[in-house]
């Protein structure tokens, strides 16, 4: 169950000629496939581009209609090589990725690919996860297209130009026989626009016709003598023609003034904060006519020495808009210029930083001060416009606290860490390692379980190095994802072939929650055109893993608890795993939610849970915050002069999950948790019993009132 139905943007996949698509970039990148002829689809979800796949995967009626095959891949590495029907077959195929991480992943089928080179179109769309929306570590994908020399565009952040990149993309590809990556920032996958569409294209050779015909060729095999001829043709073949496509077909484009004492060169993706710039500095008005020569890069590689130097030519200074780190194209220019015996006055991180995403204040205060240094006469006596100086923002970061990711409210992956917590309690700290999901919030208060993660399915593996190292056990986390991504063979099989003496505990719930919901192989629900309910425990056991227990309701905390305390104390020396299994809190609300609504709307009887806390008991100890964490879970100031500190509250964002209840039973905590259920549309017996309690209620406590004594009035 993917996090949100693309019912309706399905529907514009059907437009034709001359109609008109408004929608998200990374929708329009979907559309664009379709109307390229692409034969089939692949990737692995994950932001920013998870809505691409969950798109494809609602659009299978229309794929079908068109002979398109479309697949979502078990990981990176295994969408990569789907690429290999581009090799022998004049098929287009398209894979997407999730930033480096994805990269990294597939790199290995990627180095293969690019080595054998293609005869269909390869495209790789990577969601270049940088910057503050990011939710990885900060790294580039250039690297990855310059170690395997697989072409990068990058194109400017409108919808016509991410479209128009799709088609370039696919013929830069054919033409040069290599695949190309085509990049996605953050901004771009959520820009918002319009373009005009064309008819969608069958496949002209659709898979199913490849597969009835096949081709081989040794020459393509990536085996010596082979691969030291494909490495000629790289550099002697594929590299000329890409540099031919590139200028024929103007991917790299110009803007501007022929001739200024100044330029500015920029990765397409910059080209909005770029054009914002000069515009606050009155150099550029709102249509985007700027009064400096600008040098857009659509493809960041390979870069086009004579364009570059052409562009300079005549030109005393130039500053490079390139962001993160290192500075690969700066670098590159820098090159060209040298060997060209050039005197242009070459800028870029001497006015930008090194690291960090070009915002825009980041990218006015590069360009102002690019301008200060080389063409003072370029800045207005105004300085800025039309933004007024605005008062400096005072440092906030001592009095507000972080606001870091957490679980969400119900999160079955809590109680889980609230058990861990009790069990270090009692049997002291141990060595945790974590993996990449929604379960790495443990990591941060009120848990603090586990301090490392070391990529996607490699939690246990990460800690190999602590097996049999002391008298504590070391402990991995997983989740099911990257269980199924990366875990099984990775991870699990690692601790089996060596006897590791270790607990691993798999996070099971239900999906790939964190990229959005998406069903796995040990997902619980049926799904039409995947093959769901395969267990964890049977794979496990598959692989040799011979101390499995399964815990069907993580909110039980006692029984995870014991479950993990017995793990951590048992006499079997093997891999132990602990497969803990509930439902996503947020994919079962967005199931049960809406029915529960219509139920009561139509006067059927529904019930409804929610807990709270008996004011009268909580003692302001507060200790069930520290072992819950739920965001509902917070405090209340009482008017008892009696009591100073707040007591704790369950605020109306409470989803009856009971959490707070269990870890305050587990914990031998108060018992100020109550379980009340809210009736909807009662019957008439249980209308006539509420009056009747609330009547006798009320005259206990008219009873009780009157006897309780009352100073009320006497003389001091």
């Amino acid at each position: 169950m993917a996090e949100r139905s693309f019912a309706e943007e399905v529907k514009k996949l059907r437009l034709g000629d001359g109609e008109i698509f408004t929608g998200e970039g990374i929708l329009a990148i979907t559309k664009a496939l379709l109307e390229c002829g692409v034969g089939y689809v692949g990737g692995y979800q994950g932001a920013p581009i998870s809505h691409l796949m969950d798109v494809l995967a609602d659009a299978q009626e229309i794929l079908a209609e068109l002979g398109v095959r479309f697949e979502a891949n078990a990981s990176e590495a295994a969408a990569t090589a789907m690429l290999a029907a581009s090799v022998h077959y004049p098929i287009r195929g398209a894979v997407t990725y999730k930033g480096p991480v994805g990269l990294n992943v597939g790199s290995d089928a990627l180095a293969n690919l690019a080595s054998a080179g293609v005869t269909g179109g390869a495209l790789i769309i990577v969601g270049e996860d940088y910057g503050e929306g990011s939710s990885i570590m900060q790294e580039r994908s250039h690297a990855f297209a310059m170690k395997s020399q697989a072409w990068l565009i990058d194109p400017r952040p409108n919808l016509p130009a991410i479209v128009k990149a799709v088609e370039q993309g696919f013929a830069l590809s054919e033409a040069s026989n290599t695949p190309v990556m085509l990049m996605m920032r953050i901004r771009s996958c959520h820009v918002t626009g319009s373009f005009k569409t064309r008819a969608n294209r069958r496949p002209p050779m659709t898979v199913a016709e490849a597969l009835a015909n096949p081709r081989s060729d040794f020459n393509r095999v990536v085996l010596p003598p082979m691969s030291y001829v494909q490495e000629q043709d790289k550099v002697k073949n594929r590299w000329p023609a890409a540099l031919t496509f590139i200028q024929a077909h103007g991917l790299n484009e110009r803007f501007g003034p022929e001739e200024a004492p100044v330029g500015i060169v920029m990765q397409g993706g910059m080209y909005n904060g770029v054009i914002r710039a000069l515009q606050r500095l009155g150099l550029a008005d709102l249509h985007g006519e700027s009064q400096i020569p600008l040098y857009v890069l659509g493809v960041t590689y390979p870069l086009v020495a004579e364009e570059f130097l052409s562009f300079c030519a005549g030109k005393e200074a130039v500053l490079v808009v390139e962001e993160g780190q290192p500075d690969f194209i700066e670098q590159a220019f820098a090159a060209m210029l040298y060997k060209a015996g050039a005197r242009v006055a070459l800028h870029g991180k001497d006015v930008f930083p090194m690291a960090g995403e070009y915002t825009g204040q980041v990218m006015l205060d590069g360009i102002e001060g690019f301008l200060r240094k080389a063409a003072p006469a370029y800045l207005p006596a105004q300085r800025r416009a039309p933004n007024a100086e605005k008062p400096p923002l005072p440092d906030l970061s001592k009095t507000v606290p972080i606001r870091p990711p957490g679980f969400c409210i119900g999160c079955p992956e809590r109680p889980i860490f609230a058990a861990l917590k009790l069990a270090q309690g009692e049997l002291g700290k141990h060595q945790i390692a974590g993996d990449i999901g929604c379960h790495l919030f443990a990591s941060l208060p009120p848990f603090e379980v586990g301090g490392a993660t070391m990529g996607y399915g490699l939690g246990p593996a990460s800690n190999a190095a602590f097996d049999g190292g002391g008298e504590k056990r070391a402990i991995s986390i997983i989740g099911d994802g990257g269980f199924w991504h990366n875990g099984l063979s990775s991870s699990i099989g690692n601790a089996v072939f060596n006897k590791s003496d270790t607990l691993t505990v798999v996070v099971d719930n239900y999906y790939s929650a964190a990229t959005g919901g998406q069903d796995v192989l040990s997902s619980r629900a049926d799904n039409a055109t995947k093959s769901t309910k395969h267990p964890i425990t049977a794979a496990l056991k598959g692989v040799g893993v011979e101390w499995v227990r399964e815990i069907d309701r993580t909110y039980d905390v006692p029984k995870m608890l014991a479950t993990i305390r017995d793990a951590l104390i048992s006499d079997y020396a093997g891999p132990k795993v602990i497969v803990a299994s509930s439902e996503c809190m947020l994919n079962r609300q967005r199931r049960e939610r809406p029915l529960r609504n219509q139920a009561i709307r139509e006067g059927r009887r529904v019930e409804t849970p929610r807990f709270g806390v008996d004011e009268a008991i909580c003692t302001g100890d507060h200790a069930c915050m520290r072992l819950s964490g739920c965001p509902s879970l917070s405090l209340k100031v009482l008017d008892d002069p009696l009591r100073d500190d707040p007591v704790a509250a369950i605020d109306a964002s409470c989803v009856g999950c009971g959490n707070c209840g269990e870890v305050a039973d587990a914990a031998v905590l108060c018992p100020s948790f109550y379980r009340a259920d809210i009736v909807h549309n009662p019957t008439t017996r249980e209308r006539k019993s509420a009056r009747l309690a609330a009547r006798i209620i009320a005259w206990l406590q008219t009873r009780r009132a009157a006897r309780r004594l009352d100073f009320a009035g006497e003389p001091a």
